[in-house]
């Protein structure tokens, strides 16, 4: 058919044809057959996998605040995307099925090269740089190449996806710089990472596989082989990571004390969820790294991606956690201890699925009458609305997460009581040996609870509480009050 033919083809009244998803000639032009569409999305789907999969191998042992936030974020996008294209996928005659195998495999030596990155300045480089923007670039390819009518769901899909990784790129490019700028960035190789791993890219044809393949060179950066860390770290901003000396639930449960004042306890207790993604990044790396099957780990993908988004929920917390500190103008890295000690004893001591029995029992208890609905209220009643806005969201993000342990924890017991059983048994194997941490010099369980009071008060202008300066529970010695707790759920 001719320009001329679709020129003089009218709609009535001059209104808008084809629904608005194209135009005569863009519809009438060619595309991409099924089987092509569903090649490219496969291999868009194996890069994301990956990518999530290096973003989870990185959460725990990341040292840097903002960097483990960040990876926290993407890899939920990441699992949406995953989601998104496995759904469109089994749209177009192909079943989710083995959407785990490698398509080229000097592909799979390109994203092996960025796990095996020997510290985050070249895992950053490789995979904001290098890995994100080829997958653009691809995406960008496929959308031009796609018939705009007949392909017009994968179209949208795309439109979707391509503004999240604009932004996990724009966000990447920002905090490379920054490293650089520190001194963290590549370091003495000049240029060769990024190189290398530019012609690996070139020799599976390109990320999507429509590039001429060029040969494919030995490696010529040195690197040790990938090995899983899943210990946490933390950065300078957390001096005394052991700390154990402040019992935060005992005091925000102690009807003596003031909601206004209890506050401060929660943006604790809430930018020391910090411990909660570095645990669950755990759960899931392990968990997929160990499956012998196309559903990784003996689990369907709507387990990785709810688990994936709980973890997300759980990095926001602690960001809400920093910035209730952050907008009253305290210093929160001096005045308050943030511990690893939960999630490093979990990481070190339960499996994978003893670990998702803990934070279940856990997530039980804190939808308790004493959980989430009391520190809403004491947020209301404060009279601070971020404090308010924030346990708002965050009761309404444990409901789901309540809905997400009930979906894939509790349904392989036989009632709920035997689920909480073997949770808290669980719970009982991790040994936390705080007076062994003191000897050896690891920490003083500094009771940091009235510096940051005095702090408090200083900006508010006040003389401090004398009663609640003397507040002095030590979570070490309280432990079993936790536990409690979450059994009453």
């Amino acid at each position: 058919m001719s320009d001329d033919t679709l020129k003089n083809y009218k709609s009535l009244h001059g209104l808008p044809m084809l629904a608005g998803v194209a135009d005569l000639r863009e519809a009438a032009g060619p595309g991409l057959g099924v089987e092509e569409c569903v090649g490219r999305l496969k291999r868009f789907h194996y890069s994301l996998q990956r990518t999530w999969r290096m973003l989870l191998s990185r959460i725990a042992a990341e040292p840097i605040y903002e960097l483990k936030m960040g990876y926290s974020y993407h890899s939920y996008l990441v699992a949406e995307h995953i989601t998104l294209l496995r759904d469109r996928v089994a749209e177009l005659r192909h079943p989710p099925l083995g959407l785990d195998k490698v398509p080229d495999e000097n592909l799979e030596r390109f994203f092996d090269e960025i796990l095996k990155a020997p510290d985050p300045g070249h895992f950053m480089e490789g995979l904001y740089r290098v890995a994100l923007p080829a997958l653009r670039e691809s995406m960008e390819r496929y959308r031009e190449d796609t018939n705009p009518l007949t392909d017009a769901p994968g179209r949208r899909l795309l439109r979707m996806i391509l503004p999240e990784i604009e932004d996990m790129i724009a966000w990447g490019e920002s905090a490379c710089a920054a490293l650089e700028d520190a001194g963290q960035g590549p370091q003495g190789d000049d240029g060769q990472w990024g190189a290398e791993l530019g012609v690996l890219l070139e020799s599976a044809g390109g990320l999507d596989g429509t590039k001429v393949k060029g040969p494919a060179p030995d490696p010529g950066f040195p690197v040790k082989e990938f090995c899983y860390d899943g210990t946490p770290r933390r950065d300078e901003r957390f001096p005394d990571p052991y700390n154990m000396g402040v019992h935060a639930e005992e005091f925000l449960y102690d009807d003596s004390f003031e909601s206004r004042d209890k506050v401060f306890m929660m943006f604790y207790k809430r930018l020391r969820e910090i411990d909660v993604p570095e645990m669950m990044a755990s759960i899931l790396f392990e968990m997929v790294e160990a499956g012998d099957d196309e559903e990784m780990g003996g689990r369907p993908w709507g387990f990785y991606r709810d688990m994936t988004r709980q973890l997300w929920d759980e990095a926001r917390h602690a960001m809400m956690g920093e910035v209730g500190f952050a907008r009253t103008g305290i210093d929160w890295p001096s005045k308050v201890m943030i511990n690893f000690t939960w999630s490093k004893g979990l990481n070190e001591q339960l499996t994978p699925r003893e670990r998702h029995a803990v934070l279940w029992f856990i997530e039980q208890g804190l939808m308790s009458k004493t959980g989430k609905r009391y520190e809403w209220e004491v947020g209301t009643e404060s009279g601070d609305e971020f404090s308010r806005l924030i346990q708002d969201f965050d009761w309404a993000d444990e409901v789901l997460h309540a809905r997400i342990g009930r979906d894939w924890y509790v349904k392989d017991f036989q009632t709920v009581a035997e689920a909480a059983a073997y949770g808290s048994a669980c719970w009982d194997k991790v040994v936390s040996d705080w007076d062994q941490w003191k000897k050896d010099g690891l920490t003083e369980h500094y009771n940091w609870w009235p510096d940051l009071y005095r702090e408090v008060c200083r900006h508010r202008g006040e003389e401090p509480d004398p009663r609640v300066l003397a507040y002095d529970r030590s979570y070490a010695e309280t432990r079993a009050d936790l536990k409690r707790i979450a059994a009453s759920g």
